[in-house]
């Protein structure tokens, strides 16, 4: 058995022991009675801001509120670029991340993942392209976040795929935030765009006949709580708070909310993604 399910399913049993965790609090936590949260809030459904009260909303926040609801403690959120989240976590100004972020070996260095949510790219399109499968993408423009590790996936896949076949490449465009790739779309400077599956039943959803989603992801990975190397303490309280959220149907109904339960976990895990 893989050794972080293991930890996961070690993490799960403890989390019976419910409230008495948040005595194992940081102290500069307890004593500040807060959270200090920091998301990318262009990433709907994990987290974005309501178009009418400004105010944050999404998965992520649902379940960063449950958390802290059960652990006696308030969010302090902040709202930063994508390329700010790690700085955020190395710095100190965040005591962790949960936005949307994917775990990957390469992010290890400085930060551990607790992970909760599958996810993995997915190639999508207007709904009037001609595209009708992934292999009609080689040769043409395909956007993604730039600070994502979906430029490096399309290039592998696009190496596989294109060049292997004896085709051209794709051509990545860079964007800035998701929400700056599906303009880019919208606008005609790309021919697709990769995202995360996670995210793309509500595009869909919210621009009724916009996206067609091309085939099925072409990755496989996980979203993870991220957290500093020094910060196991901190990292053990939440993930047996997520542990017992599992256990007792919360954690469920918060991804049934968005549409997501399909992407669920059985137990969090630390540091499971191959990527």
């Amino acid at each position: 058995m893989n050794p972080a399910r293991i930890a996961a399913l070690g993490l799960a049993a403890l989390a019976s022991i419910g409230p008495a965790w948040a005595a194992e609090l940081p102290d500069a936590v307890k004593k500040a009675g807060a959270l200090r949260l920091t998301v990318n809030a262009t990433y709907a459904p994990m987290e974005y801001h309501d178009p009418a009260t400004n105010e944050l909303k999404g998965l992520d926040i649902d379940l960063a509120n449950e958390i802290a609801k059960r652990l006696g403690l308030r969010i302090v959120w902040s709202d930063v670029a994508f390329a700010e989240l790690i700085p955020a976590i190395q710095t100190g100004r965040a005591d962790f991340v949960i936005s949307g972020f994917s775990d990957r070996v390469s992010r290890r260095d400085n930060a551990d993942f607790v992970d909760y949510l599958t996810t993995g790219a997915q190639f999508f399109t207007l709904a009037e392209s001609p595209a009708k499968a992934e292999a009609d993408l080689c040769g043409k423009k395909v956007g993604a976040v730039r600070s994502t590790a979906f430029p490096a996936e399309i290039e592998r896949w696009s190496k596989a795929n294109c060049e292997g076949a004896g085709k051209a490449a794709i051509q990545y465009v860079p964007g800035e935030n998701s929400i700056d790739v599906r303009n880019q779309l919208k606008q005609g400077r790309v021919d697709a765009a990769v995202q995360g599956s996670e995210t793309l039943p509500y595009a869909s959803a919210n621009e009724p006949g916009k996206y067609r989603i091309l085939g099925a992801p072409f990755t496989v990975g996980y979203q993870g709580i991220m957290f500093r190397k020094d910060a196991a303490e901190l990292r053990e309280v939440v993930t047996a708070t997520l542990a017992a959220m599992i256990a007792d149907g919360s954690y469920k109904a918060i991804l049934a909310r968005y549409d997501l339960a399909a992407n669920a976990v059985s137990a969090p895990m630390l540091n499971a993604s191959p990527q």
